[in-house]
């Protein structure tokens, strides 16, 4: 069972498509477990766990309090959150509470499922689902800018970043969505459910995760 990625499905109290959560349970390099499997622990558990926690258009802040109380019991645990909309204030909540990667609750099972394996670190090689999208979320507060026309250079001023750095998540947005056209990026933020940036948006501290990979997130994680 080592070879196995845990998955603790944390859905309340939104809950998950029946048809969606029986493709996670029966996804052969998955194993669902409960919290009580994660604090007995065993022989018999997989060797990494990724918690998957639902988090309800609105309730960013309960989301948070979901994420906290799981990093309190389970230090070491790898948390992915699925979102249904993402604004500047959610995604620092939800970082601060100690999300390492985004997903839109829209995305599909067999892309959720990439992303549990790749934020677990499984070897490409191990995986039976194709990468797919997990953006990181700072990549996700970029695609947000990017998406709105700001150049490399003002999304730097804006996140206090150095451009260099901009440059590096622009890169690793387009290998992750396979495109650079302004359109792709406004369509794949709609998408995601990432709201477009204002001017009352300030500089947001994100703490970089590493994350999943290439078509349709945040990460999590969306030139």
């Amino acid at each position: 069972m080592h070879q196995a990625v845990g998955v603790l499905i944390v859905d309340e109290p939104y809950g998950l498509e029946p048809t969606f959560r029986a493709v996670l349970e029966h996804e052969p390099a998955l194993h669902t477990v409960s919290e009580a499997d994660l604090i007995r622990g065993g022989p018999d558990m997989p060797g990494a766990t990724v918690a998957l926690v639902i988090v309800g258009a609105g309730d960013s802040g309960g989301g948070a309090a979901r994420i906290e109380r799981l990093r309190a019991r389970c230090p070491g645990l790898k948390i992915l959150a699925a979102f249904e909309t993402l604004d500047a204030a959610a995604s620092g909540r939800l970082v601060a509470a100690g999300a390492d990667v985004f997903v839109a609750r829209s995305a599909c099972a067999r892309v959720v499922c990439a992303a549990i394996l790749a934020l677990a670190g499984l070897p490409a090689a191990a995986r039976t689902v194709d990468p797919t999208d997990g953006l990181t979320p700072r990549e996700a507060e970029i695609l947000r800018f990017l998406s709105a026309g700001f150049s490399n250079k003002e999304v730097a001023r804006r996140l206090n970043l150095s451009v260099r750095t901009v440059e590096t998540h622009r890169l690793n947005l387009r290998r992750k969505t396979q495109t650079g056209r302004l359109k792709d990026l406004v369509a794949l933020a709609r998408h995601l459910g990432l709201a477009p940036v204002t001017e009352a948006d300030g500089a947001v501290s994100v703490r970089r995760a590493a994350g999943p990979s290439p078509a349709a997130f945040t990460a999590p994680a969306a030139l």
